[in-house]
């Protein structure tokens, strides 16, 4: 996992930007910690940050090609996992290896296929190519999105990045916003609409996209979507050829050449993974797996059990632990360090985010960091097989809105009544509902119960899952830490797509068709345990102090946040304590303490990045 950037111009000498290169790729130095490379060659300018995962000696990036006069230069994040058998093809047909990179891979392929090698690549990746055959850039994005790719379009100047912060550096690009930006700030937000770079100048290349910068302009199209088919396997049939895919995707997801771990909450997902891990490992004589279980100091004096948060994990990380004997490691996050790293994950994210969802996992992939480089987690589960509760509660299956941010209402009457009229969140909101909706690949006859789970597992898969995959990928690579999510391989997102919610309902459990194909390979009291998410704390002490910080906030005339907020309405919130502990705000994890912590990470990130609103 790396970090990249660069921009094309096609007039003017980009050797007297040199320096301006260093400073977008030094931006993206916790990406990258241990190698660093640019390439200047008119019209291009590639930066690029390593992290060494793979040939770690050969690796180096932009890497070059050149094919007698012909030049193929590549900027590439990701990792491909079928670089084995791409590799074996591309030899056949005559083409040499320098390295064992992944990298040189993408490279030759393109050069063998063109834009097409898209088709034949299994793996998540964000890179950009130059071609001097066709004087073209060629972008792409891997399938589901799991690694980031922005961009802005300035003046015939195409600049990209992993992350917002290389853009901002370069000075076409200026910290602005208006309101559909705050739009997404305030109504979808911790959420993104899919290629929305909030940022009134910067775009996201959208999951499953690419695109083509040459003489004549900026060419965007999608190469993968979700396509909808008859299910034609039964039950049985289903469980075994998910288990099948599982088991692929894990053995290729393990490949590295420095050691790989795995985050175990005690759950499902993130069990499964592990037990699978475990296995291969013992296959392939590689000795012990290391786990990793985050929870929070006196979480256990002050949890309580509510519908979206069943039960503690810890006796469960213990049950797991004793069973697959790995290598266990468990961090405790107290309360003052979540806190204080609130304006940490913000940077990260160049964005408000998930308040100490974000924050608490970015001191979790620092503490793993210091003994480890890869690691693995169940991200995406639950999207796909239909895991969380709004899946199951006709509430929030008719909600008509997002089913994970349900007081669209509420969340209007936050702001101040010029900021309302101005970006009119709920009809913004409305919109991008509908749009979403609108997207859906819907089958032929398909109606009722099927259909309308149909249309909830896309709104799940395109508008909730980049919300979790932006935080990993954003909380991990702060860290230096690369994640890989088994169940965002594309293959296992389109069969489980079209499986039937009957189907996935099996035994009349929410995720069962998943339970049943791990049957054997975890004990039947963790294989259905039911559901908790992410670990959050529980500790008052962490409600009485975002509050109190937004309090502060609202009583210094110089922030930036204050013409945005209804500051009557939120001091009134702030002496709730009903409103603010039960607050159904965003997702199943964030409530009113967040809702504090997020406005404290908003007036955080107006005055770090100097935002300017218009």
């Amino acid at each position: 996992m790396c970090g990249i950037t660069g921009f094309i111009q096609w007039n003017g000498d980009l050797t007297q930007d040199s320096q301006l290169l260093v400073q977008m790729t030094e931006s993206l130095s916790h990406r990258g910690p241990d190698a660093y490379g640019t390439w200047i060659s008119n019209p291009c300018a590639f930066g690029h940050r390593r992290l060494s995962v793979i040939d770690p000696e050969n690796g180096a990036q932009p890497m070059i090609v050149h094919r007698d006069e012909d030049v193929y230069a590549i900027v590439y994040n990701g990792e491909l996992y079928n670089a084995a058998e791409l590799t074996a093809e591309l030899l056949q047909r005559g083409h040499q290896f320098r390295t064992h990179c992944d990298t040189e891979v993408l490279l030759v392929s393109y050069i063998e296929w063109g834009p097409d090698c898209l088709d034949r690549l299994n793996g998540i990746f964000a890179f950009a190519i130059w071609d001097s055959v066709q004087e073209q850039v060629f972008f792409a994005r891997d399938r589901v999105g799991v690694k980031p790719l922005f961009y802005s379009h300035i003046d015939g100047t195409l600049i990209f990045g992993s992350e917002p912060k290389s853009l901002l550096q370069h000075p076409k690009v200026e910290p602005i916003v208006g309101p559909e930006g705050l739009a997404e700030i305030f109504i979808v937000g911790p959420a993104r609409t899919p290629g929305h770079g909030v940022y009134r100048d910067i775009s996201e290349l959208r999951p499953g996209h690419a695109m083509i910068f040459n003489r004549r302009g900026l060419r965007n199209y999608t190469y993968w979507k979700l396509e909808s088919h008859e299910h034609e396997d039964n039950v049985e049939a289903t469980a075994a050829k998910l288990r099948e895919l599982l088991q692929d995707t894990m053995e290729r997801q393990l490949i590295s050449d420095v050691p790989v771990c795995s985050l175990l909450s005690g759950g499902l997902d993130s069990s499964a993974l592990t037990a699978l891990a475990v296995d291969f490992y013992r296959r392939s004589g590689q000795g012990n797996l290391h786990t990793y279980s985050v929870d929070y100091v006196d979480n256990d004096k002050h949890f309580k059990s509510h519908a979206f948060q069943p039960g503690a994990d810890a006796p469960w990380i213990k049950r797991m632990v004793d069973e697959l004997g790995t290598q266990h490691h468990s961090m405790e996050i107290d309360t003052p360090e979540l806190i204080a790293a609130l304006n940490a994950s913000t940077i990260a994210r160049d964005l408000p985010g998930m308040a100490d969802v974000d924050s608490s996992l970015y001191l979790f992939c620092r503490e793993i960091k210091k003994d480890a480089t890869v690691a693995i987690s169940g991200e995406a589960a639950d999207e796909i097989f239909g895991g969380y509760p709004w899946f199951h509660r006709d509430d929030m299956l008719n909600s008509g809105t997002f089913p994970w941010s349900v007081a669209p209402d509420m969340r209007a009457s936050l702001l101040s009544p010029e900021i309302k009229d101005w970006i009119s969140p709920l009809t913004y909101l409305g919109d991008r509902y509908s749009e979403a909706v609108n997207e859906v690949p819907t089958l032929q006859g398909e109606t009722g119960k099927q259909a309308q789970m149909r249309v909830m597992s896309y709104l799940n898969i395109t508008r909730f899952m980049p919300t979790l995959l932006d935080r990993k990928d954003r909380m991990s690579m702060g860290a230096g830490l690369e994640v890989r999510v088994p169940f965002c391989d594309h293959r296992l997102v389109q069969y489980v797509w079209n499986i039937p919610w009957a189907i996935k309902m099996t035994g009349d459990r929410e995720k069962g068709i998943l339970r049943k194909a791990l049957e054997g390979v975890l004990p039947e009291d963790v294989l259905y345990r039911k559901k908790s998410p992410y670990p959050k704390t529980h500790n008052p002490d962490f409600l009485s102090a975002v509050k109190n910080q937004v309090l502060s906030i609202l009583d210094d005339p110089s922030s930036p946040l204050l013409p945005l907020i209804d500051t009557v309405k939120i001091r009134e919130l702030a002496s709730s304590p009903d409103a603010s502990t039960n607050l159904p705000w965003f997702g199943q994890l964030m409530s009113g303490p967040q809702l504090f912590a997020y406005l404290g990470q908003v007036d955080h990130w107006l005055r770090t990045y100097n935002v300017s609103i218009r």
